[in-house]
Order: C-alpha cells, then sequence, then structure tokens
C-alpha cells in the first residue's frame, strides 16, 4: 500500500521568484555553488558501491546538473528538479552536449514529482540550507515518502561555523540536522570540509557537512 501524502507545503512564490531570477541574471557557470563535476558525497557513495548501475536517483535542487550528469555516467536511471527554469536547461543542454539520458524537470523539494517509494538514492547538495525552519519536517517527510525502504540520502550542507556574509541564509548545525532527519532516517557516517577564508573571519573557515542516511523501514526504537 502506498504510504499517505500529508498536505504539501510548497516553496513560497517569492522564492520561486528569486531564484528564477538568479539564473536569468547570472551564466549557471558564474554562480558561486557551481561545481562542473560530482559533489565529493555523491562520488565517494558511487566509488565505495553505495549507489550501484540501475539505481533510480534524483538530485534536489540540481542546478546546471553536475551531479544529475555524473549519477547517469554512473549508470543510474538520473533525475533532478529545480526551482529555476534556467537551471533546468542548463542541465539538459549539458546532458544533450555529453549524450547522456536523464529527467530533469521543475519541482518542488517540499512536493516532489515522484510516487511514493520509487527512488533509490535521493541527493542534497545545499537544498536543506536554504529550508525555512517551519519547511524542514516537511520536507525530511517528503524525502521518506518517495525513497524506498533503506533508501539512501546524499546530505550536503554548509554548516554553522560558517559566518561569512556570502553564503546560504541558514547554516543548520549537525544537531539541528539530526533533529530534523532522524526520526525517519538512520545516520550511517558523516564528516566535515573545512576551507580556510582568505579575509579570516572565522576559525572554522567554509565548513560543509557531508552525510550519508538511510530511510528507516520503521518508527525509530523509543527512548531509553
Amino acid at each position: 500500500m502506498a504510504s499517505r501524502r500529508s498536505p504539501p507545503k510548497s516553496t513560497p512564490a517569492s522564492v520561486r521568484r528569486r531564484w528564477k531570477e538568479t539564473y536569468e541574471s547570472t551564466p549557471f557557470a558564474h554562480l558561486p555553488w557551481f561545481q562542473p563535476g560530482p559533489s565529493p558525497h555523491v562520488e565517494r557513495a558511487v566509488r565505495e558501491g553505495l549507489v550501484p548501475p540501475g539505481s533510480e536517483t534524483l538530485d534536489i535542487g540540481c542546478g546546471a546538473g553536475s551531479n544529475v550528469l555524473f549519477l547517469a555516467r554512473s549508470g543510474c536511471n538520473s533525475h533532478g528538479i529545480d526551482l529555476a527554469p534556467g537551471a533546468v536547461a542548463a542541465a539538459r543542454q549539458r546532458a544533450r552536449e555529453e549524450g547522456l539520458k536523464v529527467d530533469v524537470r521543475e519541482g518542488d523539494a517540499l512536493d516532489l514529482p515522484f510516487e511514493a517509494s520509487s527512488l533509490d538514492v535521493v541527493v542534497d547538495n545545499g537544498c536543506f540550507h536554504t529550508l525555512d525552519f517551519a519547511h524542514r519536517e516537511a520536507y525530511a517527510n517528503e524525502l521518506a515518502r518517495v525513497l524506498r525502504p533503506q533508501g539512501l540520502l546524499l546530505l550536503g550542507w554548509i554548516g554553522r561555523e560558517t559566518v561569512t556574509e556570502e553564503g546560504p541564509p541558514h547554516r543548520p548545525s549537525l544537531h539541528e540536522a539530526t533533529e530534523t532527519f532522524e526520526p525517519k532516517f538512520l545516520f550511517l557516517r558523516v564528516w566535515v570540509s573545512q576551507t580556510p577564508l582568505e579575509r579570516g573571519e572565522s576559525e572554522y573557515g567554509w565548513t560543509t557537512y557531508y552525510s550519508w542516511l538511510r530511510r528507516r523501514p520503521g518508527p525509530p526504537p523509543p527512548l531509553r
């Protein structure tokens, strides 16, 4: 039996408009978050065999599609969604140039256009840290809905130690991430990458958290 969906909390129109304008005003390759290759936690998961060929994968907030293309090259049935039409167009164009078959479309992270338990792997490399606090629980529930039991979530976010003016609107701590995801997911591995800052704003530098999570097949064990 398919899981019952709660009423979705869609992304506000103002946020949609801002992302649309961002990709209209700046070439994708000049955006500060663009990476021509895969994200470290995605590349590592494929290399270590957590994402075998044939997996149904989805990159949420896929941007210009670097992870989508990498997963397609790795033999996956690769999907991507983004709020910005310009990001979708860029990802599709890059896929055509490489001769890769991918499914990239406009979509809302809070109301994913996929059936329940239809995906093996979901990638989030920078969506979580853009969400308002009020949407976090709904987001985690939506990811759990579309993933199969024991499905994999590859999560990357900018952490609270990053104190620069530039960067995402929210910088969740590891505690916040576990509060959000642990009711639906089991944390398999967490690691931190730190890049020194040129101006010395923080001793921690630019801090990125990466994590692999497994969708729980049922509710978590009770507290003891």
